[in-house]
């Protein structure tokens, strides 16, 4: 999980720092000290360090928090309002050309970034708010490069524009922009070349696309996990071509969090975008101050809502109304129990759903949520075993029927008891939901519940 190794030694300080009634300034000391450590330990750039601890400390050394009803939790405001602060405060948002003139973002990150594949997830999020991109393959280097740039865009439903291998990448840039203005595109995405490492000939090419073509932002890609790294490459890249925002990739897997919390104050260039994922909408807009919130283990229930909307928005109204119909007459089948299965997948999964609730980010590694991903492939194997009668008729189910079940789910009889059980629990409680909803109604609207 996203950062789970700083926030559990952040979420130990704080804890110790909740269970005392007054804060001396050698509390406070000590436990900014602690702090200081997690933050070294998950790889935060040592200046930005310095920097984070000074601030908190002449904010929390004093009579404001010593005289506070509870003076840790005014510490720990002070710490999430700073962690805002390193990291930029504000979301900061992509610009647009104006009118009809296409806008132009190069792409650029070292090899193994995720480069390719952050291109067509910008190009998935710019098609939500209405924008039609146009994604150039200028990475003639790499091998395969072209080709998974273009299956990306056939899942991402974009046009990609390419010329080959043998074209220089600033002429195959200029053809696409050409191409991209007679055919209508707001936007035009180049995909770049990398390296394993910074070199002249990449500084060069890059430089060369600018002089091509009319560059409105370009944004650098970085691998989270690399830490320090990360930041070390997105300053150079700043020094020797100039950058606009940076997007960080792989923060699904980066426990420790250095990237996120050092580059804006490093190269003061703000992270535009997370990608937390494999999926090609596994892609979100940064925001500090809920970055801040996971962090320090608060939650990010704003992200949470955010997620629920635009799975709402992505379901089947009718199949909505149907099983709304069917829980008015307390009926609830394997079928629904795998609708919900599906709505959680769309949501980001079990880990990215803990990770957003308040008070969770450690417990969710206690729980061990890839077990619980793991539970739940195995639950949708026990249903896709059943026939549809089955599926839509739970009391069929016997001794028989549950062993052939067992058998083509790869499965113990024993799981398959599990999980009917937990069903008919599942069924209960949906069928005391209407009267449950009924009752609410009477005083009043509900949710918009249509019971």
């Amino acid at each position: 999980m996203a950062f789970e190794s700083l926030t559990e030694k952040l979420q130990n300080v704080f804890k110790a720092l909740r269970g005392k009634g007054r804060l001396s300034e050698e509390d406070v000391k000590a436990a900014l000290k602690d702090v200081k450590m997690a933050l070294l330990e998950a790889d935060v750039n040592f200046k930005v360090v310095k920097q984070f601890i000074n601030s908190v400390s002449e904010r929390a050394v004093g009579t404001d928090v010593m005289e506070g009803i509870n003076p840790g939790q005014m510490v720990i405001k002070i710490v999430n309002e700073e962690m805002c602060a390193l990291m930029g405060s504000e979301i900061t948002e992509l610009t647009f050309r104006p009118g009809k003139e296409v806008t132009v973002y190069m792409m650029c990150g070292l090899q193994g970034a995720g480069k390719t594949t952050a291109t067509a997830k910008l190009a998935n999020a710019l098609k939500k708010k209405g924008k039609k991109s146009l994604l150039a393959a200028c990475d003639i280097y790499r091998p395969a490069a072209i080709e998974q740039l273009k299956i990306n865009g056939e899942k991402v439903q974009t046009e990609v524009f390419e010329m080959g291998t043998s074209v220089k990448p600033s002429v195959i840039a200029k053809n696409a922009y050409d191409y991209a203005v007679k055919n209508g595109f707001n936007v035009l995405i180049i995909d770049t070349a990398g390296r394993l490492h910074i070199d002249e000939d990449m500084m060069n090419e890059l430089v060369e696309i600018k002089e091509s073509v009319d560059v409105h932002e370009t944004i650098l890609v970085v691998d989270a996990m690399t830490g320090q790294d990360a930041v070390n490459v997105a300053g150079e890249f700043n020094e020797r071509v100039g950058i606009d925002g940076v997007i960080l990739s792989k923060t699904d897997g980066d426990t420790r969090g250095g990237a996120a919390l050092s580059v804006k104050a490093v190269t003061g260039k703000p992270i535009l975008y997370v990608s937390n994922g494999e999926k090609l909408d596994n892609i979100e807009p940064f925001y500090p101050d809920r970055m801040a919130n996971r962090i320090l283990g608060m939650g990010d229930v704003l992200s949470l809502i955010e997620k629920a909307e635009q799975a709402n928005l992505d379901r089947d109204i009718e199949k909505d109304k149907q099983m709304a119909s069917r829980l008015k007459k307390g009926k609830f089948d394997f079928n629904d129990y795998l609708e919900s299965m599906s709505a959680m997948k769309k949501m980001g999964g079990l880990g990215s759903l803990m990770s957003m609730l308040p008070g969770m980010g450690v417990k969710a590694g206690d729980i061990d949520t890839d077990e619980g991903e793991k539970k739940l492939k195995q639950t949708e194997a026990i249903i896709f075993s059943m026939t549809p009668e089955e599926r839509a008729n739970p009391k069929l189910m016997n001794p028989r029927r549950k062993f052939r079940i067992a058998n083509g789910a790869g499965v113990d009889i024993a799981e398959v008891n599990r999980f009917i059980k937990q069903f008919e629990q599942a069924q209960k409680m949906m069928k005391q939901l209407p009267g449950m909803m009924g009752k609410l109604g009477k005083l009043g609207k509900f949710g918009g519940f249509p019971f």
